[in-house]
Parts: C-alpha cells; structure tokens; sequence
C-alpha cells in the first residue's frame, strides 16, 4: 500500500466506485441502479484531489483499491473547496436534493468535534475482494496514526465493514439511520495510542 499520487485518481475513482455500487447507505443516497456507477465514479474522481490536499488517499498497485483520509482539522473541506465541487454533488445527488440533503445532515450530526483524521472512503473493487486489500489499507494508515498519537472516525455502513473495522481498534460509538426508512450505519472512533516501535 502507497498514498496515491495525481495519476492514481482515475484507477481509484473507478475502484470506489465499483466497491460502493452495492453498499446499502449509497444505494439510497443513489437509487438509479441503471448509472449508479457512473455517477459515483464521477463523484470520487471530483472528491479525491480534494482528499489528496487535505489529507491522504492510499491505494496498491497490485489491486484496485482506495481509502480516502481528511487530517485534523480540515474537515468540513473550505468553502473554496465545497464551492469546487457543488457542481458534481447536484449530478450525482440532485435528483432527490432533500433527501440527500437530510441524509448528510444525518451523518454529519454526529460528526467528532475533537482533533482526528476522518476516514471518508474505503473500498475495494469486488473482483479483488478476499486478498486482505482492505485490511491492509486500514494497517497501512493506523502505523501513521500510531506514530501520531492521533484518533480516527468514520461511518461504517454495513455490518461486514463495521467487523473489519472493530478488528483494527475501531469502536462503535452510536448506531443510527438515514431516514426516510434507510439504512442503519455505524459511528466508529479509534482511540489514539502511541506505536513503541521506533521504526
């Protein structure tokens, strides 16, 4: 595992995409089934040049994968960046602008105030599942961390991810709905500890 660079944004939008095709919490955010990858395709490939200056995307080069990390203290993205995007959030979202607009409030309501990197996005495409991909994207940025001494939050949305989370230090906080009848997801928090490893 790697933090992307300029060049990977394609290869992970496209692998995001393809991971988050089936996921429960963005099938309700993204019902049309027909172009539901595309659009989300579309949406990382605008998102993660903005997760790439405002913390770390890490990916492999032997499987088609991403996680995407926000740093303390820049999440929400500025309003420059917010502005930067809006125009591929209203394609992706704006068929149902309410709804969704109800469904990140949900999320963000229960975002942490105190300091710590804010694991956005992590997937992996489903013809790589089962070759501990996601595992070792989680590994890789929880050495960073360790070294940091730094927390970590994110939103489990499946009962799978939520297990794999809880395997590496991750904790759930509180479980809660998107409305309008959707989906269950999980806040998860990852305490910070300091690495004794030297190295």
């Amino acid at each position: 595992m790697r933090p992307a660079v300029k060049e990977d944004i394609a290869r992970v939008a496209a692998a995001l995409a393809a991971a988050f095709d089936g996921d429960e919490p963005l099938r309700w955010f993204v019902p049309d089934t027909r172009r539901r990858y595309a659009l989300l395709e579309r949406y990382f490939h605008a998102q993660l040049p903005l997760f790439m200056a405002n913390g770390e995307v890490w990916t492999s080069d032997e499987v088609p994968c991403g996680a995407a990390w926000v740093a303390p203290a820049r999440w929400p993205f500025g309003t420059r960046d917010q502005l930067r995007s809006t125009p591929t959030m209203v394609r992706v979202f704006g068929r149902r602008p309410l709804r969704a607009l109800a469904g990140l409030r949900t999320i963000e309501r229960g975002h942490p105030h105190e300091a710590h990197w804010y694991l956005d996005s992590i997937g992996v495409d489903p013809t790589a599942h089962g070759r501990g991909a996601g595992s070792a994207l989680l590994a890789a940025m929880a050495r960073r961390l360790d070294a940091e001494g730094s927390p970590a939050y994110l939103n489990a949305g499946s009962p799978r991810s939520r297990d794999l989370y809880l395997r590496h230090g991750f904790e759930v906080r509180e479980e809660f709905r998107l409305p309008f009848g959707g989906p269950p997801l999980w806040r998860m928090w990852r305490s910070a500890r300091l690495s004794l490893d030297p190295g």
